[in-house]
């Protein structure tokens, strides 16, 4: 009989996409523990019945993937009291700055021609790639945080989809969820209520239309060929997760136990 577990999602005003990951199965038969480990966009316009909620969660750290370009934009989260903040960057705040800034300004023809045609779902797999095999020592240092004592902890970056998911993802992966399970999670992010609000200038009638909305949902869907294309970058990398977790992340066998032990029931 599966076990049913207590949901920790409420409707928070001012923060997309949170919830808590515990419930997910392991390999061998265990599950994410509840209340150790959250996900959401990030919290810089969080209400303050949402901020009140989010200290009632007991978090030890919040991991912000975001760049300062991003936190230009949003702003910076709120403080929660007795909360540590962490603010690893996952993307470079140049790579990529006139792209964005042509999603967020760029007219119809501006947009079909630097996301039509596969070329917003290619650039989403490459960042996923690059995400994954570029960033260990940040993947490192959150993965060595968790099994210490930086439970129990929230990871956000804008939308909570991306940066976010990837990191959420390697940690699944450390303490042995199941795959498809980890692949679940991620498509989640993908529910209407979660999604991540778009900014484009000009007046509605033109900034949304049926066709930009639809150059743009690759950038802001949950897919799994993006996820299964970080999974194949470690693979092609490293030859395997374990190689992933001990040479590209550092992480030795005993700090993977200990990282169970936080995490898992």
């Amino acid at each position: 009989m599966t076990q049913q577990v207590p949901s920790t999602e409420p409707e928070l005003a001012g923060v997309r996409n949170f919830r808590d990951v515990g419930g997910l199965p392991t390999v061998d038969g265990r599950r994410v523990r509840p209340g150790v480990l959250f996900r959401s966009g990030h919290l810089a316009h969080a209400t303050q019945e949402d901020a009140d909620f989010l200290a009632s969660l007991g978090l030890h750290t919040i991991f912000d993937f975001r760049n300062a370009a991003d936190q230009r934009l949003e702003g910076p989260d709120v403080e929660l009291p007795g909360v540590r903040n962490v603010n690893l960057p996952l993307s470079d705040p140049a790579d990529g700055a006139e792209f964005w800034k042509m999603v967020r300004d760029g007219d119809l023809d501006q947009l079909r021609g630097i996301l039509a045609d596969g070329r917003a779902a290619a650039r989403m797999v490459t960042s996923y790639r690059m995400i994954v095999t570029q960033r260990t020592g940040e993947h490192s240092r959150v993965l060595h945080a968790l099994a210490e004592d930086s439970v129990p902890a929230l990871m956000h970056c804008a939308a909570g989809k991306d940066r976010a998911g990837i990191s959420i993802a390697v940690t699944l992966l450390a303490v042995g969820v199941e795959r498809d399970a980890i692949v679940a999670d991620y498509l989640e992010s993908n529910a209407k209520h979660r999604r991540y609000r778009v900014r484009r200038s000009g007046s509605p009638d033109t900034a949304y239309t049926p066709e930009v909305m639809d150059l743009l949902s690759p950038l802001f869907d949950a897919r799994a060929e993006y996820l299964q294309a970080a999974f194949d970058s470690i693979e092609d990398r490293w030859g395997g997760f374990d190689a992933y977790f001990a040479d590209g992340l550092g992480l030795a066998p005993e700090t993977r136990e200990r990282l169970r032990a936080r995490l898992l029931d």
